[in-house]
């Protein structure tokens, strides 16, 4: 920390380079705040959308909202974008920006260590090097760490097997036999864009999902002309009444199952199930046991059509074991393959770690989650000053539009840091008593989400309690909107 003209001049470790991380990197640059830099795992940007390559990848939040408010994206090629295209927006903002000098890639963060006495944090990073640094922003994201399921005899499989977010290009699927097993949106959106290649697509649902259908068309190039011309095009997408009307309708129906809302909901699937799929064993297959939205809701326009097509199948039995020919039934049946895809997703309590972190006192993040990963409104935790997350957990991750988040929690972690800023303070956190109060605050609330309401996903932690945020939209957007300063302890 420096002093330049009675302001403290801090230094900023972002970690992540993410679509978070790029927006902590531009709201930093925009405040003239370039003591910072940004540490990646990986060798280039993008986080999820780097890392997930699979066919058919595709945001099931429509494009002109999965977009940064500062940078809205006139090029756009259709409603929902694909990944590659998503991708490719986050490296033009970066670059635009002048974010990529301030990235160092392939460094990963292997510690955090504060220093009581400096105030100092510490980062190690892979190569051995360290990096001190006032502020921590962690933006790792959530979805970061393959999943492996557990299936004996997979290592004994003959053909190509791989997790969806590690896509092995030499894997040939044109006129190949392919399985996918998973039906979150990675598994219906990889069936859905190999149902036209495979000779034969057996897909394996442990339990299957409940289809929102949603329509899907291309932006003319009039159309994007016209956007690029006139902003307000893109402002009047964005502020759809039509789409926030969903999303409110979702987000305050997810606080009860039993609610208006999630009856309206189940509905909408109910009908897109019974008026879609033809055959009446099939649709008994693809009908999920539990309350829609239980699980996260799949948005699809195409899923019921793709899977009724030749060659398609679906398995909801139980796996006995993978064999070298292919996938063996606890029935007995054998699915001979020659492709094995495994989009059995992520372990969504890890966040920053394999990192070790030390915060204030030597308390370990270990120790501080041992039951489950907590913090304060998702941002800060007692013991870790100065030390934020973005999409943390307990974060309305699959609630709302991910970006939208993002920039609301940052506006939170800005004021937070004003005093820090000013001099009057060296450190923020949050009170123990108010952190505790606000944890049984939202898991009270949590249990009587649809999250909770008696199926198995990501959503739980391992207690089995909902680990998103449990109220509202405009809940979070007016607890973002201004932090209560009596729940947090800025020191000198």
């Amino acid at each position: 920390m420096s002093e330049t003209g009675g302001k403290a001049r801090l230094r900023y470790a972002v970690i992540g380079a993410g679509m978070s991380g790029v927006m902590a990197a531009i709201k930093l640059l925009q405040r003239d705040d370039a003591d910072f830099a940004v540490f990646e795992k990986g060798a280039e940007l993008g986080g999820t959308w780097r890392d997930n390559r699979y066919p058919g990848l595709t945001c099931d939040t429509p494009s002109h909202a999965y977009s940064y408010s500062f940078a809205l994206n006139p090029d756009w090629s259709a409603y929902y974008a694909t990944g590659p295209e998503i991708h490719a927006y986050f490296k033009g903002v970066a670059e635009r920006f002048g974010v990529m000098p301030h990235i160092r890639f392939n460094s990963e963060v292997t510690s955090c260590t504060f220093d009581d006495a400096t105030k100092v944090w510490t980062l190690g990073i892979v190569d051995g090097s360290t990096y001190e640094a006032d502020v921590v922003i962690v933006a790792t994201g959530v979805l970061h760490h393959p999943k492996m399921p557990d299936l004996p005899g997979l290592e004994t499989f003959a053909g190509k097997a791989f997790h969806s977010a590690r896509w092995d290009d030499s894997a040939v699927l044109d006129g190949a036999r392919v399985g996918v097993i998973g039906c979150g949106s990675t598994g219906i959106q990889i069936v859905n864009a190999l149902s036209s290649r495979a000779a034969k697509l057996v897909h394996f649902q442990r339990s299957p999902q409940w289809i929102m259908p949603v329509v899907q068309f291309e932006y003319t190039a009039e159309q994007r002309a016209a956007f690029a011309a006139d902003p307000s095009l893109i402002e009047a997408i964005r502020n759809d009444p039509q789409y926030w009307e969903a999303v409110y309708r979702f987000t305050e129906g997810v606080t009860d199952f039993t609610s208006p809302q999630m009856q309206e909901i189940e509905g909408y699937c109910r009908q897109n199930l019974e008026q879609s799929v033809r055959d009446p064993i099939l649709r008994e297959k693809l009908r999920p046991d539990y309350h829609a939205a239980c699980k996260r809701l799949i948005y699809s326009w195409e899923y019921y059509e793709c899977v009724q097509r030749p060659g398609v199948s679906v398995e909801v039995g139980a796996i006995e074991r993978i064999v070298p020919e292919g996938v063996l039934m606890k029935d007995g049946t054998l699915h001979e393959l020659d492709v094995l895809v495994l989009a059995t997703g992520f372990r969504a309590d890890s966040f920053i770690r394999p990192a070790v972190v030390t915060g204030r006192g030597g308390r370990s993040l270990d120790e501080f989650w041992a039951t489950r990963p907590t913090a304060h409104y998702a941002i800060a935790m007692p013991d870790f000053p100065n030390f934020f997350m973005l999409n943390g957990p307990g974060a309305p991750v699959g609630n709302f539009p991910l970006i939208d988040i993002a920039e609301r929690q940052w506006e939170y972690i800005e004021q937070l840091l004003e005093p820090v800023r000013s001099g009057k303070a060296r450190t923020v956190e949050p009170l123990t008593p108010a952190y505790e109060a606000y944890e049984a605050r939202r898991i009270a609330a949590a249990k009587k989400t649809i999250f909770g309401s008696g199926c198995t996903s990501w959503y739980l932690d391992k207690t089995g309690i909902p680990a998103t945020w449990p109220w509202g939209y405009h809940d979070f957007a007016n607890a973002m909107a201004k932090p209560v300063a009596e729940e947090f302890a800025f020191a000198a």
